[in-house]
Protein backbone atom coordinates (compact mmCIF):
# COMPACT_ATOMS: atom_id res chain seq x y z
CA UNK A 1 0.00 0.00 0.00
CA UNK A 2 1.40 3.36 -1.03
CA UNK A 3 0.69 6.30 1.29
CA UNK A 4 1.75 9.84 0.43
CA UNK A 5 1.76 12.96 2.57
CA UNK A 6 1.40 16.42 1.09
CA UNK A 7 3.23 18.43 3.73
CA UNK A 8 5.64 17.20 6.38
CA UNK A 9 5.05 19.46 9.39
CA UNK A 10 4.58 18.52 13.02
CA UNK A 11 1.25 16.72 12.67
CA UNK A 12 2.37 14.83 9.58
CA UNK A 13 5.56 13.86 11.40
CA UNK A 14 3.54 12.62 14.36
CA UNK A 15 1.34 10.52 12.09
CA UNK A 16 4.30 9.08 10.24
CA UNK A 17 6.01 8.17 13.51
CA UNK A 18 2.81 6.61 14.82
CA UNK A 19 2.26 4.65 11.63
CA UNK A 20 5.81 3.33 11.54
CA UNK A 21 5.39 2.19 15.12
CA UNK A 22 2.06 0.47 14.42
CA UNK A 23 2.80 -1.83 11.53
CA UNK A 24 2.92 0.49 8.52
CA UNK A 25 6.09 0.12 6.44
CA UNK A 26 8.29 3.20 6.11
CA UNK A 27 9.17 2.11 2.57
CA UNK A 28 5.50 2.54 1.61
CA UNK A 29 5.39 6.18 2.75
CA UNK A 30 6.37 9.22 0.66
CA UNK A 31 6.33 12.82 1.86
CA UNK A 32 6.12 15.83 -0.44
CA UNK A 33 7.60 18.80 1.40
CA UNK A 34 9.08 22.07 0.11
CA UNK A 35 11.41 22.63 3.08
CA UNK A 36 14.68 20.73 2.55
CA UNK A 37 15.50 20.63 6.27
CA UNK A 38 12.14 19.02 7.06
CA UNK A 39 12.62 16.50 4.26
CA UNK A 40 16.01 15.51 5.65
CA UNK A 41 14.65 15.20 9.19
CA UNK A 42 11.82 12.93 8.08
CA UNK A 43 14.12 10.79 5.98
CA UNK A 44 16.66 10.45 8.79
CA UNK A 45 14.07 9.86 11.52
CA UNK A 46 11.75 7.40 9.81
CA UNK A 47 13.39 6.20 6.61
CA UNK A 48 10.52 7.42 4.42
CA UNK A 49 10.93 8.68 0.87
CA UNK A 50 10.91 12.48 0.54
CA UNK A 51 10.27 14.69 -2.46
CA UNK A 52 10.26 18.42 -3.14
CA UNK A 53 7.38 18.03 -5.61
CA UNK A 54 4.86 15.29 -6.39
CA UNK A 55 5.78 12.67 -8.97
CA UNK A 56 3.83 9.97 -10.79
CA UNK A 57 4.12 7.66 -7.80
CA UNK A 58 2.45 10.20 -5.52
CA UNK A 59 -0.41 10.67 -7.99
CA UNK A 60 -0.85 6.89 -8.01
CA UNK A 61 -0.92 6.49 -4.19
CA UNK A 62 -3.55 4.43 -2.43
CA UNK A 63 -3.85 7.14 0.24
CA UNK A 64 -3.00 10.84 0.11
CA UNK A 65 -2.86 12.71 3.42
CA UNK A 66 -3.28 16.47 3.07
CA UNK A 67 -1.14 18.08 5.77
CA UNK A 68 -0.35 21.56 4.46
CA UNK A 69 -1.65 24.75 6.04
CA UNK A 70 -5.31 25.47 5.18
CA UNK A 71 -4.50 28.80 3.55
CA UNK A 72 -1.97 27.04 1.28
CA UNK A 73 -4.13 24.06 0.36
CA UNK A 74 -5.77 25.34 -2.80
CA UNK A 75 -2.43 26.16 -4.43
CA UNK A 76 -0.87 22.92 -3.20
CA UNK A 77 -3.63 20.85 -4.83
CA UNK A 78 -3.30 22.40 -8.29
CA UNK A 79 -1.04 19.58 -9.59
CA UNK A 80 -3.56 16.98 -8.34
CA UNK A 81 -6.69 18.43 -9.97
CA UNK A 82 -8.28 15.84 -12.24
CA UNK A 83 -5.31 13.48 -11.85
CA UNK A 84 -6.33 11.22 -8.97
CA UNK A 85 -8.49 8.20 -9.71
CA UNK A 86 -9.27 5.99 -6.70
CA UNK A 87 -6.91 7.49 -4.12
CA UNK A 88 -8.40 7.88 -0.65
CA UNK A 89 -7.76 11.50 0.35
CA UNK A 90 -7.52 12.30 4.07
CA UNK A 91 -7.38 15.96 5.10
CA UNK A 92 -6.01 17.00 8.49
CA UNK A 93 -6.16 20.69 7.57
CA UNK A 94 -8.17 22.58 10.19
CA UNK A 95 -11.36 24.23 8.97
CA UNK A 96 -11.23 23.19 5.34
CA UNK A 97 -14.53 21.71 4.16
CA UNK A 98 -14.72 18.64 1.95
CA UNK A 99 -16.90 20.45 -0.59
CA UNK A 100 -13.98 22.79 -1.30
CA UNK A 101 -11.28 20.11 -1.29
CA UNK A 102 -13.41 17.98 -3.59
CA UNK A 103 -13.90 20.93 -5.93
CA UNK A 104 -10.17 21.66 -6.06
CA UNK A 105 -9.35 18.00 -6.74
CA UNK A 106 -12.21 17.48 -9.20
CA UNK A 107 -12.24 17.14 -12.95
CA UNK A 108 -14.41 19.10 -15.39
CA UNK A 109 -16.58 20.44 -12.60
CA UNK A 110 -17.14 17.02 -11.01
CA UNK A 111 -15.97 16.99 -7.35
CA UNK A 112 -13.56 14.29 -6.24
CA UNK A 113 -15.55 11.85 -4.04
CA UNK A 114 -13.42 9.64 -1.73
CA UNK A 115 -12.58 12.21 0.95
CA UNK A 116 -12.17 12.03 4.71
CA UNK A 117 -11.83 15.13 6.88
CA UNK A 118 -10.11 14.88 10.25
CA UNK A 119 -9.54 17.18 13.21
CA UNK A 120 -6.61 15.86 15.26
CA UNK A 121 -5.13 17.75 18.21
CA UNK A 122 -1.59 18.45 19.34
CA UNK A 123 -1.29 15.64 21.94
CA UNK A 124 -1.01 13.45 18.83
CA UNK A 125 2.63 14.57 18.91
CA UNK A 126 3.11 12.26 21.90
CA UNK A 127 0.67 9.56 20.76
CA UNK A 128 -2.10 10.80 23.07
CA UNK A 129 -4.33 12.71 20.67
CA UNK A 130 -8.00 12.44 19.85
CA UNK A 131 -9.23 12.94 16.30
CA UNK A 132 -12.72 13.77 15.08
CA UNK A 133 -13.39 12.19 11.66
CA UNK A 134 -16.00 12.52 8.93
CA UNK A 135 -16.18 10.50 5.72
CA UNK A 136 -17.86 11.79 2.57
CA UNK A 137 -20.48 9.52 0.94
CA UNK A 138 -17.88 8.50 -1.65
CA UNK A 139 -15.85 6.62 0.98
CA UNK A 140 -16.71 2.95 1.41
CA UNK A 141 -16.34 0.82 4.56
CA UNK A 142 -12.82 -0.22 3.57
CA UNK A 143 -11.79 3.41 3.17
CA UNK A 144 -13.29 4.36 6.53
CA UNK A 145 -11.47 1.50 8.24
CA UNK A 146 -8.16 2.48 6.64
CA UNK A 147 -8.54 6.18 7.51
CA UNK A 148 -9.43 5.26 11.08
CA UNK A 149 -6.46 2.92 11.35
CA UNK A 150 -4.07 5.65 10.19
CA UNK A 151 -5.35 8.30 12.61
CA UNK A 152 -5.58 5.79 15.48
CA UNK A 153 -1.79 5.47 15.40
CA UNK A 154 -1.59 8.78 17.31
CA UNK A 155 -4.49 8.36 19.73
CA UNK A 156 -8.23 7.72 19.83
CA UNK A 157 -10.72 8.55 17.09
CA UNK A 158 -14.35 9.70 17.11
CA UNK A 159 -16.46 9.46 13.94
CA UNK A 160 -19.18 12.04 13.36
CA UNK A 161 -22.11 11.69 10.96
CA UNK A 162 -22.31 15.35 9.99
CA UNK A 163 -19.31 17.33 8.77
CA UNK A 164 -20.46 20.47 10.58
CA UNK A 165 -19.87 18.65 13.88
CA UNK A 166 -16.15 18.88 13.17
CA UNK A 167 -16.39 22.59 13.93
CA UNK A 168 -17.57 21.63 17.42
CA UNK A 169 -14.81 19.02 17.64
CA UNK A 170 -12.40 21.85 16.85
CA UNK A 171 -13.81 23.88 19.73
CA UNK A 172 -13.67 20.99 22.21
CA UNK A 173 -10.60 18.88 21.45
CA UNK A 174 -8.82 20.79 18.69
CA UNK A 175 -8.45 23.93 20.79
CA UNK A 176 -8.96 22.02 24.06
CA UNK A 177 -5.28 21.42 24.85
CA UNK A 178 -4.84 25.19 25.12
CA UNK A 179 -7.60 25.33 27.74
CA UNK A 180 -5.87 22.58 29.72
CA UNK A 181 -2.48 24.27 29.39
CA UNK A 182 -4.07 27.47 30.66
CA UNK A 183 -5.49 25.56 33.64
CA UNK A 184 -2.07 24.05 34.37
CA UNK A 185 -0.56 27.51 34.09
CA UNK A 186 -3.05 28.85 36.66
CA UNK A 187 -2.32 26.00 39.11
CA UNK A 188 1.40 26.59 38.65
CA UNK A 189 0.95 30.32 39.29
CA UNK A 190 -0.99 29.53 42.46
CA UNK A 191 1.80 27.25 43.64
CA UNK A 192 4.39 29.94 43.06
CA UNK A 193 2.25 32.47 44.90
CA UNK A 194 2.12 30.11 47.89
CA UNK A 195 5.91 29.84 48.04
CA UNK A 196 6.75 26.72 46.01
CA UNK A 197 9.78 26.72 43.75
CA UNK A 198 9.08 26.68 40.00
CA UNK A 199 9.91 23.01 39.46
CA UNK A 200 7.71 21.83 42.32
CA UNK A 201 4.81 24.08 41.31
CA UNK A 202 4.93 22.78 37.77
CA UNK A 203 5.14 19.15 38.87
CA UNK A 204 2.18 19.53 41.22
CA UNK A 205 0.10 21.18 38.48
CA UNK A 206 0.94 18.78 35.63
CA UNK A 207 0.65 15.59 37.65
CA UNK A 208 -2.65 16.70 39.14
CA UNK A 209 -4.11 17.06 35.65
CA UNK A 210 -2.55 13.80 34.44
CA UNK A 211 -3.79 11.85 37.44
CA UNK A 212 -7.30 13.28 37.32
CA UNK A 213 -7.61 12.50 33.60
CA UNK A 214 -6.42 8.94 34.12
CA UNK A 215 -8.85 8.45 36.99
CA UNK A 216 -11.72 9.81 34.90
CA UNK A 217 -10.80 7.46 32.06
CA UNK A 218 -10.52 4.41 34.33
CA UNK A 219 -13.63 5.07 36.43
CA UNK A 220 -17.19 4.05 35.64
CA UNK A 221 -18.36 7.22 37.38
CA UNK A 222 -19.12 10.41 35.46
CA UNK A 223 -16.84 13.42 35.94
CA UNK A 224 -19.58 15.10 37.98
CA UNK A 225 -19.78 12.09 40.32
CA UNK A 226 -16.01 12.01 40.69
CA UNK A 227 -16.08 15.72 41.51
CA UNK A 228 -18.74 15.13 44.17
CA UNK A 229 -16.74 12.29 45.71
CA UNK A 230 -13.72 14.51 46.29
CA UNK A 231 -15.80 17.44 47.59
CA UNK A 232 -16.51 17.15 51.32
CA UNK A 233 -19.20 19.46 52.65
CA UNK A 234 -17.56 22.49 54.21
CA UNK A 235 -14.11 21.29 53.16
CA UNK A 236 -11.26 22.76 51.17
CA UNK A 237 -12.44 21.54 47.78
CA UNK A 238 -15.93 22.89 48.42
CA UNK A 239 -14.42 26.30 49.16
CA UNK A 240 -12.41 26.22 45.95
CA UNK A 241 -15.35 25.13 43.81
CA UNK A 242 -17.58 27.79 45.34
CA UNK A 243 -15.04 30.42 44.33
CA UNK A 244 -14.87 29.03 40.78
CA UNK A 245 -18.66 29.01 40.54
CA UNK A 246 -18.80 32.64 41.69
CA UNK A 247 -16.43 33.63 38.88
CA UNK A 248 -18.64 31.91 36.28
CA UNK A 249 -15.74 29.83 34.98
CA UNK A 250 -17.96 26.90 33.89
CA UNK A 251 -20.11 29.03 31.62
CA UNK A 252 -17.01 30.86 30.43
CA UNK A 253 -15.44 27.60 29.27
CA UNK A 254 -18.63 26.51 27.51
CA UNK A 255 -18.67 29.91 25.83
CA UNK A 256 -15.03 29.51 24.82
CA UNK A 257 -15.85 26.25 23.04
CA UNK A 258 -18.72 27.96 21.24
CA UNK A 259 -16.43 30.83 20.19
CA UNK A 260 -13.80 28.44 18.84
CA UNK A 261 -16.45 26.43 16.97
CA UNK A 262 -17.86 29.60 15.40
CA UNK A 263 -14.39 30.69 14.33
CA UNK A 264 -13.82 27.28 12.74
CA UNK A 265 -16.92 27.79 10.63
CA UNK A 266 -15.75 31.27 9.64
CA UNK A 267 -12.33 29.97 8.62
CA UNK A 268 -13.94 27.23 6.54
CA UNK A 269 -15.80 29.90 4.59
CA UNK A 270 -12.65 32.00 4.24
CA UNK A 271 -10.28 29.21 3.17
CA UNK A 272 -12.81 27.73 0.75
CA UNK A 273 -13.21 30.87 -1.32
CA UNK A 274 -12.32 30.64 -5.02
Amino acid sequence: MKISFLGGGNMASALIGGMCGRGFEATDITVVELDASIRERLRASYGVAVLAAPDAGVFDSDVLVLAVKPQQMKAALVPFAGVLRETLVISIAAGLRLIDIGRWLGNMGVPYPPLVRCMPNTPALVGAGVTGMFAAPGVDAVGRELAGRILATVGSIVWVDDETRLDTVTGISGSGPAYVFHFIEALETAGLAQGFDAASARRLAIDTVLGAARLAEASKDSPSTLREKVTSKGGTTAAALAHLAATGWHDALVGAVEAASARSRELGEQFGQN
